[in-house]
């Protein structure tokens, strides 16, 4: 891949891409061995494609479920595809890299760079190694107490132990993927296990840099001010803003529908799980076709914004969402830069934000109508779908194993965007730039 680079063959983006795509052929064929799969199980290559490619995009959604397919090995196979997808491509490829003694040089901080969405090539090794740390501390400690509680729940501590690793690092990864068949439906009432998985949920989608920064504010404090960048402070406020949003507007909307007759406790936690996992866990404690058409919309927004940049997470991102929202405010207020947290945005991000929020609308809109066409499904079951499938959150109205091969190729391109990014998605088509020599005479045009 550095060769490629060396020649100018392929840009960064275009080569992480191609990482994903031998991800995704790696994990097929890994999914199709024999021993991966159960006795008497067997499944198409559409259904082990999908599964594949949900895996490598930490999506969740699945046409047949894994439970019934996997054998023990398989399950394992299947662990290491969600760690492979949900930490990326570049810091599992660094790790391998310092293990066989490779420097990393210039092309492949080049990879890095563009693969973590980071904005220069410093200091992109030592993030690598603190992700990957950070990563496997915090589902090492999700397995532990999980498995340790699961010992209640489950016959055997092999059991116990082994939903407890598939848990810590399915919702780390906010994969969404379950091996107890019913997602987090049996838990419906264990407010402990809700709050452990909301934890690593949250942990997995805010962002791997913020996590670092926390970690260097917690080491640091006693030794003098610490600055949090305006990258951490905005995607935070994001983040929580929107998973307040989410619990509230499901708290009102439902308030006289599913959670007619129930206890505030109960209401409580199944609107601050289905806030938290809407923005890319995929994990339920509940059937969301219980849901009325307008709390399904807000669900889908959430979806559609996803987690936050560098993180495990799809979606436009919250930072990007947040951009947004200023522009417009900034707009409305008549003046003409962007401000925040006594800082001013670039135009660079502004524009980058912008681009990406109306091309994702525009993909969105472009698949609904595709699948609205090939599928006998409602519209709102398509919206959900896709919006799912974009935000590779992995919640499901319950039409994914009967869409069609047609069907299941839309949702596919859309995991696959969903998890590389928008960005990187419009750097596959991005020639060479090249600065004009001149420039043509402006003029005014109008709009809105």
């Amino acid at each position: 891949m550095a060769y490629l680079l060396r020649k100018n063959i392929w840009k960064p983006a275009q080569i992480i891409v191609l990482f994903y795509i031998l991800a995704v052929i790696v994990s097929t064929a890994l999914l199709s061995l024999p021993v991966a799969l159960k006795p008497d199980a067997s499944w198409s290559f559409v259904d082990v494609l999908f599964t594949a490619v949900s895996a490598v995009s930490v999506t969740g959604l699945s046409t047949v479920p894994i439970v019934d397919m996997l054998s023990t090995t398989g399950i394992f196979f299947f662990l290491f595809i969600l760690q492979f997808g949900g930490i990326g491509i570049m810091t599992l490829g660094t790790f391998i890299w310092l293990m066989v003694g490779k420097k990393i040089g210039m092309k492949e901080r080049q990879l890095i760079k563009t693969d973590q969405n980071q904005s220069n090539l410093s200091g992109l090794v030592k993030l690598m190694k603190q992700i990957l740390v950070i990563i496997l501390i915090i589902e090492f400690f999700g397995a532990l107490v999980l498995g340790t509680y699961f010992l209640t729940y489950f016959p055997t501590w092999q059991e116990a132990y082994m939903q407890g690793l598939f848990a810590s690092v399915s919702a780390t990864t906010n994969a969404g993927f379950d091996i107890t068949g019913n997602s987090l439906i049996p838990f419906a009432d264990d407010y402990f296990v809700q709050i452990v998985t909301i934890l690593l949920l949250t942990l997995g989608a805010i962002g791997f840099p913020v996590l670092i920064e926390v970690k260097d504010f917690l080491k640091t404090r006693s030794q003098g001010h610490f600055h949090f960048s305006l990258y951490t402070k905005l995607t935070t406020v994001t983040f929580f803003s929107l998973m307040v949003f989410g619990t509230v507007i499901i708290l009102l909307l439902e308030f006289n529908h599913f959670f007619a007759g129930k206890s505030w406790h109960e209401s409580f936690f199944y609107a601050l799980f289905q806030s938290s996992t809407t923005r890319n866990g995929g994990l339920a404690t509940m059937d969301v076709n219980q849901f009325s058409e307008p709390t399904l919309l807000a669900l889908c927004l959430l979806m559609f914004v996803g987690a936050s940049p560098s993180s495990v997470g799809g979606g436009i991102r919250t930072t990007t969402f947040a951009v947004i929202l200023l522009l417009i405010v900034s707009f409305a207020r008549g003046s003409k830069d962007v401000r925040v947290f006594g800082r001013e945005l670039h135009e660079e991000d502004i524009r980058k934000s912008v681009v990406v929020g109306f091309l994702a609308l525009l993909i969105c809109m472009v698949a609904t109508m595709i699948l609205t066409a090939t599928e006998p499904f409602t519209l709102m079951e398509i919206i959900f779908e896709v919006n799912s499938a974009f935000g590779t959150t992995g919640l499901s109205m319950g039409i994914t194993a009967d869409l069609s091969t047609a069907g299941k190729i839309v949702i596919i391109a859309l995991m696959f965007i969903g998890r590389i990014g928008i960005l990187s998605f419009i750097y596959l088509f991005n020639r060479r730039r090249e600065e004009a020599a001149y420039h043509l005479p402006k003029e005014r045009v109008i709009v809105g």
